[in-house]
């Protein structure tokens, strides 16, 4: 005999699926699957979007204001009058390291200073593109300087060190490869692009926007750049174009990729190219 249809739930099924209507339960379905999809969509775009840096504002460049650049700037100014003093006063003492350490002091402290405070987004992420901005970038710096003394009435031969008794000097490779290579490019990238430049721009960007707020800190940068090597040192027009290049090359470089790394390279490398071709001027003498 045929049975009767039976209203007792099967296995699984709950009074509450028994009294949805099938449709609205696979309406409910495409509505969690849609949402799901939805959520990987806006995860997968917010992977996609390039992170926020210290150019855009931020806790991390919350406290390099006006305050932090006053410091920056007092204490490059007494390294700047340090060290001429001591050129000046004790030009046998202070005419070689002593007078440039000094200075170094007076870029050292607001280093510190600052980057005790907070570091700025993503400015010191390294990226192996920057290694190449390094060796191109300083490379070319040092071809237009070369083309530069020429220009200025010097014979282009190569530079070359003092020796004594056809010997480098005993301090040479501090003196002349370590300082000018390593310890300067790094204590001055820091100074004039990774404090004085970041905090130039973070205090110009909140009244005026990013685009005002880069050039200013640019020009101000390359001038005060400029600046620090014309008075540690005699500087012929040929240098103060040279260092004026040097300064708005690594400046941009900081600014367009919100990174202090290629243009330490570029320093570098600039600097390292010199003692290269100096080497060999000595060795052809």
């Amino acid at each position: 005999m045929p049975t009767e249809p039976s209203d007792a739930p099967t296995v699984g099924e709950t009074d509450a699926s028994r009294s949805t209507p099938r449709s609205t339960r696979l309406s409910q379905i495409d509505a969690e699957g849609a949402a799901e999809g939805r959520s990987a969509t806006a995860e997968r775009r917010r992977r996609r979007r390039p992170a926020r840096d210290w150019r855009e504002g931020g806790s991390t460049v919350r406290r390099w204001g006006y305050d932090l650049l006053g410091w920056t700037m007092l204490s490059f100014g007494a390294g700047i009058l340090g060290s001429s003093a001591l050129s000046t006063l004790a030009p046998t003492l202070g005419g070689g390291l002593i007078a440039p350490l000094v200075m170094w002091a007076g870029m050292l402290v607001p280093i510190v200073l600052a980057f005790s405070r907070s570091r700025p987004r993503m400015l010191l992420r390294f990226r192996w593109v920057d290694l190449l901005y390094g060796v191109v970038l300083g490379g070319a710096l040092r071809v237009v300087q070369g083309w530069l003394d020429v220009a200025a009435g010097a014979s282009g031969a190569f530079p070359s060190y003092p020796t004594v008794n056809g010997s480098l000097t005993p301090d040479w490779w501090f003196t002349e490869a370590l300082t000018p290579v390593i310890i300067g490019p790094t204590i001055e990238e820091l100074f004039f692009r990774g404090v004085l430049l970041v905090a130039i721009f973070t205090v110009v960007r909140r009244a005026f926007g990013k685009g005002f707020a880069a050039f200013i800190a640019l020009v101000v940068t390359t001038g005060v750049f400029v600046l620090a090597h014309g008075i540690s040192g005699a500087v012929g027009w040929d240098d103060a174009v040279v260092f004026t290049l040097v300064g708005l090359v690594v400046g941009l470089l900081v600014l367009l990729t919100g990174r202090i790394w290629g243009a330490l390279l570029v320093h570098m490398v600039f600097n390292g190219t010199y003692v290269l071709l100096a080497l060999t001027g000595t060795l052809l003498a």
